[in-house]
């Protein structure tokens, strides 16, 4: 173009540093190949072009100029780049399923520990305050671990009945410790009970909260809003008509702007410095798969407010509110596979305390031949919990395939660190009755082992 330069159309955040690289290059007044730069596009676009020149002399050796050809190599360096993060995650996800086993059976003997020790310990007592504390710092590490799963691997949900209420309140409140945000709360008493995978959800929650905080430096409010709603036909809600519970989270931020806002929910799209653009990318992902829909709505320099749309339950009636919250005690024997001691003895003492004797087997080839004694003696086990994975051993998938044959009315409950393994999204398909991952409190044992064991679930056959 006439009155430019090569340089000008560098782009501005390269512009000095690719300008003298380029005459170092025309000092030497020598060939060169491959220069990449990032260029402005007459259309606005940033571009990325590969440049190879050959330098024109005249009969003194003089430089004239140089005649070279550009390619652009933006899709190029864009599918490098894809190949690149999605290597980068698949290593991840292989670091992060053996660091989610280990993890998990370690949280499984501290959180077991303390939900047991709390049954010594009256409400109104400071122990008591300090157990709950310990335990939610537990769960909070148990779904570390599961965000870092599902970060980079995905995984089908496992889901439950139950009120976001306190989800919602908790993870907020904990991703706001130690910021200068302050958080106000809208929520119906009466909210619809949802089918979710709580450690996802909180992930979600806490992605928003923390995108919250950073678009608020010098501090501010975030408020959280939720409510039970009705979709209509003439209502624009990508999703079917039904009713949803809706979540809002609106924050008084710097804002996002207008020609970002269909880009957001893409992986690796960010406008910060630090990050890895799958905060939102992951949130997206998580709420289609629980079937509900995630949207945003912003204004420059003013605000920034995200809606989550998520089905409620057909369970409204029969589940209820307050019941991970029951000890439920029970008789009989029950048979706990692991190959971590740790579990083995803190699973023992639940066991116990919930009122069932136990025996314990370290690993599928084991259990089998516990559980047919047991059978053969006229003294049979009432359930068994199945670790899910045992390194250099039977693991659960294939020993209650096993156990089926032995016994066609067998209660298996599978157990793993491993939260996005298939199996435990749908368990019933590989023969279990019923899924309790690690780690556990006393009261989500107790409870499984009642539905199992009283019939109210039952694998498929």
């Amino acid at each position: 173009m006439l009155g430019k330069y090569f340089y000008d159309f560098f782009h501005p955040d390269e512009r000095e540093e690719l300008k003298k690289a380029a005459f170092e290059v025309f000092k030497k007044k020598e060939p060169f190949k491959n220069f990449l730069n990032r260029n402005m596009h007459k259309d606005g676009r940033t571009i990325i072009l590969e440049t190879s020149g050959i330098p024109m002399l005249d009969d003194k050796g003089n430089l004239l100029g140089y005649r070279g050809v550009d390619r652009d190599i933006t899709e190029r360096k864009k599918m490098e780049e894809e190949i690149l993060n999605a290597q980068k995650l698949e290593s991840l996800g292989l670091l992060a399923g053996g660091i989610a086993h280990d993890f998990n059976n370690i949280l499984t003997a501290i959180l077991g520990n303390i939900s047991l020790v709390k049954m010594y310990a009256k409400p109104k007592e400071e122990v008591f305050e300090i157990l709950t504390e310990a335990e939610k710092a537990s769960l909070r590490a148990k779904d570390l671990t599961r965000q870092l799963l599902t970060f980079s691997r995905g995984g089908a949900p496992i889901k439950k009945t139950t009120s976001i209420l306190e989800l919602l309140k908790d993870t907020v409140l904990f991703a706001l410790t130690g910021s200068n945000v302050k958080c106000e709360f809208s929520i119906d008493k009466d909210l619809w009970l949802v089918d979710v995978d709580e450690g996802q959800i909180s992930q979600v929650i806490d992605n928003l909260i923390l995108n919250a905080v950073q678009a608020m430096p010098e501090g501010g409010t975030v408020k959280v809003k939720a409510e039970n709603i009705i979709a209509r036909k003439e209502q624009v809600l990508p999703s079917q008509k039904g009713k949803y519970i809706k979540i809002s989270i609106k924050d008084q931020g710097v804002g996002i702007p207008k020609e970002h806002l269909p880009r957001i929910f893409d992986p690796y799209f960010t406008t910060k410095q630090k990050g890895s653009g799958l905060g939102l990318a992951t949130a997206y992902s998580i709420i289609q798969k629980h079937n509900g829909y995630i949207t945003v709505e912003s204004e420059l320099g003013v605000e920034t407010t995200f809606y989550i749309y998520l089905p409620i339950s057909e369970k409204q009636i029969t589940i209820g509110k307050r019941e991970t919250k029951e000890l439920i005690k029970g008789e009989g024997k029950i048979l706990l596979m692991d190959d971590e001691d740790v579990v083995i003895k803190v699973g023992g003492r639940l066991l116990r305390h919930l009122g069932y004797k136990a025996e314990f087997a370290q690993d599928g080839a084991e259990a089998i031949e516990l559980y047919k004694k047991a059978k053969e003696s006229g003294q049979p086990f009432n359930a068994v919990i199945l670790d899910l994975v045992v390194p250099g051993a039977m693991g659960g998938k294939e020993a209650v395939k096993k156990l089926i044959k032995v016994d066609s009315e067998v209660k298996a409950i599978v157990s793993s660190g491993y939260s996005n393994d298939p199996v435990m999204a749908e368990y019933g398909k590989y023969g279990f009755s019923g899924v309790i991952t690690k780690p556990y409190k006393i009261e989500e044992l107790g409870q499984v082992l009642y539905r199992v064991i009283k019939g109210t679930i039952k694998h498929i056959k």
